[in-house]
């Protein structure tokens, strides 16, 4: 069998996700595929976050962006929810709508600047891995669609904090 389709066969894209990425579910959870790599894909998540929200500030403002996380946390809410009630596992690696809507979350709270987009990355995924309490404590204790969101929300309060100090002790906010 080769690795690719050959014109005229069928294909199936359940990627080992157990559903198909043609199901709304696995298309949010997924981030449109973005948990699909094989590896990293929360920070690969994070990162392709970037562009969506710097466009979504640009056409739309920070307005748009902070609906579209809201959209984005709902959304993986629902999805998570449906994925969890089917997984074994609490939160699958590819479930990464997560890492978006945390990201987003964070990118709320600074200027529209390379530098403080790659801060706003960097934040987000040391507190998003390192998961101190209260961040470890949702990963541990909200079951759920809630849960797999919850503790990306808590990581994002804390990479946003930071920056705030970040920015306050250092005066570098315009």
């Amino acid at each position: 069998m080769l690795p690719f389709p050959v014109r005229g066969e069928r294909v199936s894209v359940t990627s080992g996700l157990g559903l198909p990425l043609t199901q709304p579910t696995a298309l949010i959870a997924s981030g449109f595929g973005i948990g699909l790599m094989p590896r990293a894909p929360g920070t690969w998540a994070s990162l392709a976050a970037l562009p969506c929200a710097w466009g979504l500030c640009w056409c739309c403002g920070t307005a748009g962006l902070a609906a579209a996380t809201a959209v984005a946390f709902l959304a993986g809410w629902w999805a998570s929810e449906q994925v969890a009630r089917t997984s074994p596992v609490a939160d699958p690696g590819w479930v990464v709508v997560d890492e978006i809507a945390g990201q987003w979350l964070v990118l709320l709270f600074v200027p529209q600047r390379v530098w403080f987009y790659g801060a706003a990355f960097a934040a987000f995924r040391l507190f998003d891995i390192w998961k101190p309490f209260p961040v470890s404590w949702c990963d541990r204790n909200v079951r759920g669609g809630l849960g797999i969101m919850l503790d990306d929300v808590a990581a994002a309060i804390y990479a946003a904090m930071l920056i705030a100090i970040a920015e306050g002790v250092a005066g570098v906010r315009p």
